[in-house]
């Protein structure tokens, strides 16, 4: 059976799963301020695991568009007490973070995926994770979390993130991370337009082509109040029915926020699908 592998848990890539968000941030575009407590905020991830996730994501530095960088220190203050409580539970925790420092201090906290939004482009970040045994998703973002959304621009989306999404993927694997650690991410809302993201989203199963399992993260984007007219507090139903998209079109692992509605969608997707 095909796995993907973080550290010592294996993952079968033969169903999808996932990815529960945990943001320990006053700023994030949809729950910043909710988890800022330690106590709070484990409280929050063991929910996570009930309701379903298979990994649980932690984040402490805000990328929505516009964001500015967290001072180092504040970033690992906010996760790393998170992490030590959570890790080595039933599910790999992961920790979201473009910053090599962090990288380091959440996989020896116990973290045993790293999710960079950079693509591990920064530098030491591919030896990083390379001297780990943890998986690592790549994501593509056109531009900087500051800037992405001034004016993001592609001659064809598709094909561009495509190809910006196997190179990192090769880097990575050049570096030493094996291929069964690697999951790809083509970004949606990090430097793309609505219909850049909607271009994305139809034609995921060109990305899943390339042999890497794919990671979307749709929940409660903007892309999703612009088709809805819906504000990013009533966004659940527009998420639940974009990672269900995501999935018939080859998405493995979807990253939300609302993980109960999102696994109850998937059961009766995959009950209806697998003739069970």
């Amino acid at each position: 059976m095909a796995e993907l592998h973080c550290g010592s848990y294996r993952l079968s890539l033969e169903r999808p799963l996932i990815m529960g968000v945990l943001n320990v941030t006053p700023d994030s575009f949809s729950d910043g301020g909710l988890f800022t407590d330690v106590d709070r905020a484990v409280a929050r991830g063991f929910q996570l695991m009930e309701e379903g996730v298979a990994v649980l994501d932690i984040g402490g530095e805000s990328t929505r568009p516009g964001a500015t960088p967290v001072p180092l220190q504040e970033e690992l203050r906010r996760v790393i007490p998170v992490i030590e409580q959570l890790a080595g539970g039933p599910v790999p925790i992961s920790i979201d973070t473009r910053h090599v420092e962090v990288m380091q201090a959440a996989l020896a906290a116990g973290a045993t995926l790293v999710n960079d939004i950079n693509a591990l482009r920064a530098p030491g970040a591919l030896a990083c994770c390379a001297a780990t045994d943890a998986a690592v998703c790549l994501m593509h973002m056109q531009g900087t979390p500051a800037t992405m959304q001034d004016d993001p621009h592609y001659d064809d989306v598709l094909q561009e993130v495509g190809q910006f999404l196997k190179a990192r993927a090769e880097a990575a694997e050049a570096a030493g991370i094996a291929r069964n650690r690697i999951i790809l991410d083509p970004g949606f809302g990090f430097g793309k337009t609505v219909a850049h993201n909607l271009t994305l989203l139809r034609g995921l199963d060109t990305l899943a082509a390339a042999g890497y399992p794919l990671l979307a993260g749709l929940s409660r984007k903007s892309v999703l109040g612009a088709v809805t007219g819906r504000a990013v507090t009533d966004r659940v139903s527009g998420s639940v029915a974009a990672a269900l998209l995501a999935v018939m079109r080859g998405a493995w692992m979807v990253r939300v926020h609302d993980v109960a509605a999102t696994a109850s969608a998937l059961a009766v997707w995959q009950a209806v699908e697998g003739g069970q």
